[in-house]
């Protein structure tokens, strides 16, 4: 069977499945969830053996450190996947919400309700938890789910997906409502993006060559996470020590990730006394400052950033520096450079941060934070399907909510229209 009648099996099923999941007790989703989870401990040791094949792989094609650290699983993201698919199932259940209610003068009674999406085509690269959050949250949002990992993770994918769809199955789970591809042949993406009879919605994630080449060919809505390129900036009326501990977390206490900060901005009338300190901390944790004049002139010895530094996603321990003379140069150089995902002031002005809140055009604004916590899991979502930076229908880290659409069912006793 060739690769696009495969793919096209794939799709049939899921959507033959989806009609059955969106009806689906909650009762029985939240114990395939939990009976997930405990799959997930029961096979910790297969799972990691078949990530170690592809992290072992993955060195031996010269994969960059931040994609085999996204590669990489150990006991803790395992735990972290089992936490998040109990989360998940600790949730209340979107499906069948009532959103709004309206009784008209005729005694028509019409109620807006929350639905599943119906099929989500997920396309993904190096992260293996992936699947199981994607899994997790498709499944309790009433989604059958057609997954697509990279090649790179591909015995990882394999081995949790098997886990995570026999426990299903065996909680009542229809089959076909999760369904991966396991086999690598790179056009059974493009085979994917043409089957807009059956799926109806695409989100990828990965890096922003495979999320332009997807929305490019996709026949298929698509949600979009270009970049991250994330800021953090120090105002003139900040607590120094705790901007010092914000802008250090954010870049580097997991540099390879989208919520990471990629370029510091520092009000001119703090400069002197907050960078010296802050760059020989980052400099200490390995991270190399590409600095404008300014920051250069403050701190000797640095690398002079270029213009396209600025809007440069390193996913790697680079930072970029910039002293502003103002908020509003700040603003103006996030809502020029930035991508639209996480963007944080440290200030103690509220006024300053209303401003700020106010004027910047991103999924996510902090006051006083870490950007990295843009995070379904840390939002009490559970676990995010990915974060939008697009506008419509979903922004910022998107869980079961986003995962749902709605319809209109109206009640009436024989009104006809006149």
């Amino acid at each position: 069977m060739d690769i696009q009648k495969r793919i096209l099996k794939i799709a049939q099923a899921a959507k033959k499945a989806a009609v059955d999941l969106a009806a689906l007790d909650t009762n029985i989703k939240n114990r395939a969830l939990r009976n997930m989870s405990a799959a997930l401990s029961s096979n910790i040791k297969e799972i990691l053996g078949a990530n170690q094949k592809d992290v072992a792989l993955a060195g031996k094609k010269g994969l960059s450190a931040s994609i085999i650290d996204r590669l990489s699983l150990n006991d803790k993201r395992v735990a972290a996947m089992r936490a998040s698919l109990e989360q998940v199932a600790s949730l209340p259940d979107p499906v069948g919400e009532v959103i709004k209610e309206t009784l008209r003068p005729n005694g028509l009674k019409i109620r807006k309700v929350r639905v599943p999406i119906g099929v989500i085509g997920i396309i993904y690269e190096s992260r293996p938890d992936v699947t199981a959050d994607c899994a997790g949250l498709c499944l309790k949002s009433g989604n059958a789910v057609i997954l697509r990992g990279g090649s790179e993770a591909l015995n990882s994918n394999r081995a949790i997906f098997n886990t995570l769809n026999n426990a299903a199955l065996e909680s009542g789970i229809p089959q076909g409502c999760l369904n991966m591809i396991l086999f690598s042949d790179k056009s059974a993406v493009d085979a994917m993006l043409t089957l807009d009879k059956y799926i109806d919605l695409i989100i990828p994630r990965g890096g922003e060559a495979l999320i332009k080449k997807i929305a490019a060919k996709s026949r298929i809505p698509v949600i979009k996470h270009y970049k991250g390129v994330c800021h953090v900036y120090i105002d003139s009326e900040a607590d120094l020590n705790m901007a010092q501990r914000i802008a250090f977390n954010a870049k580097v206490q997991r540099p390879g990730v989208c919520n990471a900060m990629e370029t510091l901005l520092v009000h001119k009338d703090v400069a002197a006394r907050f960078l010296p300190g802050m760059i020989k901390q980052l400099a200490e944790a390995g991270v190399e400052i590409r600095g404008d004049e300014l920051t250069r002139r403050i701190v000797r010895g640095l690398k002079r950033a270029q213009e396209n530094d600025w809007s440069e996603e390193y996913l790697g321990l680079i930072l970029s520096v910039r002293v502003v003379d103002s908020l509003e140069e700040a603003i103006r150089h996030i809502n020029k450079y930035g991508s639209g995902h996480s963007e944080s002031i440290v200030t103690d002005d509220e006024e300053r941060a209303r401003v700020f809140f106010g004027k910047v055009d991103s999924a996510c604004l902090y006051l006083n934070a870490s950007t990295r916590f843009t995070d379904g899991y840390e939002f009490g979502m559970g676990a995010e399907i990915g974060i939008s930076t697009d506008k419509l229908h979903a922004r910022g880290p998107m869980a079961l909510e986003e995962l749902t659409t709605y319809k209109y069912t109206i009640y009436g006793s024989g009104q006809v229209r006149a």
